[in-house]
Parts: structure tokens; sequence; C-alpha cells
């Protein structure tokens, strides 16, 4: 049986889905889209780096279903701790998304940005078992983005050991 919310608690549940989701990805833009064309372009790259282009469809389609499996979690009727555990790893591996652009593109760090999205992998896993636990839905939605960040572990390694 479907739970039974107010619009009121619907449009809270999914403008509280939204924000974050969106500010992480803006955030992230920011800082990666100005060293795109001059400090990325310069690096030497695995030869399975994938084309500029593919990157932004990429990540929209990611944040769209982190959006939509947050909401998901949010607005499940039964508030108890594994939902909450699952909450805190997904603002974990948020924060840990947004941090990885910084280090990586912000701070032209290659290096600090293996020191980061190797945790976000694993805050991805955690956060997709309890999600799926309390909602499959959720739990599988976020597959993708556990194998795009196994993916951008790769590369980012590639981009330090050849730089």
């Amino acid at each position: 049986m479907a739970p039974k919310f107010t619009v009121a608690q619907r449009v809270l549940y999914l403008i509280t889905a939204i924000v974050p989701v969106t500010l992480a990805g803006a955030l992230g833009a920011w800082t990666t889209i100005p060293n795109v064309p001059h400090w990325y372009a310069g690096l030497a790259k695995p030869p399975f780096t994938p084309p500029n282009w593919v990157f932004g469809p990429a990540w929209t389609v990611l944040y769209m279903l982190m959006t939509i499996a947050f909401y998901r979690i949010l607005s499940l009727t039964s508030k108890n701790q594994l939902r909450k555990k699952g909450l805190i790893l997904f603002g974990g591996q948020l924060v840990l998304n947004t941090l990885w652009s910084f280090a990586f593109f912000g701070a032209h760090n290659p290096s600090l940005g293996l020191m980061i999205i190797i945790p976000l992998e694993v805050f991805i896993a955690l956060m997709i078992l309890c999600f799926y636990e309390l909602d499959h839905l959720a739990g599988i939605s976020q597959l993708p983005y556990l194998c795009w960040v196994g993916f951008a572990i790769w590369l980012n390694l590639g981009v330090f050991w050849l730089n």
C-alpha cells in the first residue's frame, strides 16, 4: 500500500531531494568546466578515456537517478535506523562527490582525487546496500552510479600514473 502523504509533504520531500543533489552537481560543474579546456586538455590520459562530451550527459542522468532514489528513501513511512544510516551515507557520498571535483579539477591534483574517489566508491556501495533493503528500486537505481565512479577511479588512476 502506498504511503499517504499530503501534497505539501510530497513537495517538501521533493525539494529536499532536488536541492542538495542539484547544488552538488552545480558546484562540481563550476569547478570542473573552466579547467577542462586548459589543464585537463593538457594531461596525458589513458586510452580508454571517453570524449569530453560524454561526461555532461552521463552525470546529468546519474544526478537525476540520485535525486529519485533520495526522494524515495526520504518519503518512506518507516523512519528506522537503516533509513537514517542510508540518508547519512547518501549525504556522505554527495559531499565526497563534490570534493572530488574540487580536488581533481580545482586543485589540479589527481593524487588527492584518488584519495577522495576511492572512499566515495565505498560510500556509494554501502548506500546502495541500505537503499536496496529499504526500497529495491532506490538501491538498484544507484548501480549505474557505482559503475561510473568505478570507471572514474580507473581514469583518475590513469591520469595520476601518466602525469
